[in-house]
């Protein structure tokens, strides 16, 4: 059966069955054709009890051939049809032998419990969550060592950079964080106006406007402001240099990445949280002072007069104290998953909001630490 032939395989009667005799070249030149061909041998022998497929007049076999070939024994012998190979030379038995056609059928699933599932997930989820922890105090670590480096030795730190980071995380993050708080400050105001005012004790919510404020909502709020504003920016910017081999080439160049790139960001971070945090206490009382003047009629006057009594040095200290913990958790966890960056787009995407969620999750966990933490000290 030649390449370019059209016509079936040759037919002759055999007893008990049928002779088949393919002739050609049976090769992936003419692999096109041969699957037709091999689909002729299936219909023709399907009808007999046993078929012998005579191959002297093969003058070519490769592997697609040979694959063919087989494919038709194996869908013959599906049938129940008894197949056998006459006068195929040496070479081509071989190639027929190694040849050999196989189904390649998905495994059929494997069937698990649901409560087993849903354990192993959760086991899954534990053992990740304490390697991004190991992960995390060994980038810490690193990141000490740097800063120690660069304290001993001066000439290594990175004014400059240090002051550009901070005009971006720190100056044009203000508007925004004194919007929201605001916002957020005058809803708080509205809200405790309008529970206090079925007991008469609206007075009050100057207090909880004071101590909600300077203690949780200020620095909490900006926290989540700046992981997703500046947290998302800086993992994005390490994995692109990540991407891109610039990291590779600090270190070719006998640069410490983490001394060149992160230290400068991280420490803008911790220097620029604490005053986003004040600013961010002010908006927020500014907001609840006009909604309390405009809601519940409590005058400016007024409500500085019961915000003194309310709240002392502490109060503020409390929210403060917390700030730089949470940039330098922030800074740790934006770089560390920018490092994490592997080589396609879609590996960035996933490390930055990683980046992000991670740095919501480890803010609010923080802020509950440090709630017990200045409760058990009565401060």
């Amino acid at each position: 059966m030649a390449a370019a032939a059209s016509n079936p395989p040759d037919v002759s009667p055999a007893e008990g069955g049928a002779r088949l005799a393919l002739v050609g070249d049976w090769t992936l030149a003419a692999s096109r054709r041969l699957e037709d061909k091999s689909q002729q041998i299936v219909d023709l022998g399907k009808r007999r009890e046993f078929v012998t497929i005579d191959l002297s007049g093969v003058s070519h076999l490769d592997t697609a051939g040979a694959w063919l070939i087989n494919r038709a024994r194996r869908n013959l012998a599906g049938e129940r049809v008894g197949v056998a190979l006459e006068h195929a030379r040496p070479e081509h038995g071989i190639m027929l032998e190694e040849a050999a056609y196989r189904d390649f059928e998905a495994p059929a699933p494997r069937r698990v419990p649901v409560v087993v599932q849903l354990l192993a997930d959760l086991g899954r989820a534990v053992a990740d969550g304490l390697g991004e922890f190991y992960r995390g105090v060994s980038f810490l670590g690193e990141f000490m060592a740097a800063m120690a480096y660069v304290a001993t030795h001066p000439r290594h730190f990175r004014l400059t950079s240090l002051v550009v980071h901070m005009e971006a995380i720190g100056l044009r993050s203000a508007p925004i964080i004194i919007l929201i708080n605001i916002l957020v400050g005058g809803i708080v105001a509205q809200q405790g106006i309008f529970q206090l005012l079925r007991f008469g004790a609206s007075s009050y919510t100057v207090s909880l406007i004071g101590i909600l404020v300077l203690r949780e909502l200020g620095v909490l709020l900006t926290s989540i402001m700046i992981a997703g504003r500046s947290g998302s920016a800086i993992t994005a910017e390490i994995g692109s240099m990540k991407m891109r081999e610039e990291i590779d080439a600090l270190r070719v160049m006998g640069l410490d990445p983490i001394e060149v790139l992160i230290a400068p960001r991280v420490l803008a971070l911790v220097i620029s949280l604490p005053i986003l945090t004040f600013i961010a206490d002010i908006a927020a009382l500014f907001g609840g002072m006009l909604v309390s003047w405009g809601y519940g009629g409590i005058s400016p006057a007024a409500f500085l007069s019961l915000l003194k009594e309310a709240i002392a040095l502490h109060t503020f200290l409390v929210g403060v104290i917390k700030a730089p913990f949470m940039a330098l958790v922030i800074g740790l966890i934006a770089a560390m998953d920018g490092l994490a960056t592997q080589g396609s787009a879609e590996s960035l995407g996933r490390q930055v909001t990683s980046s992000v969620v991670k740095s919501i999750f480890m803010v609010i966990v923080l802020d509950g630490l440090f709630a017990i933490f200045f409760a058990a000290i009565d401060y």
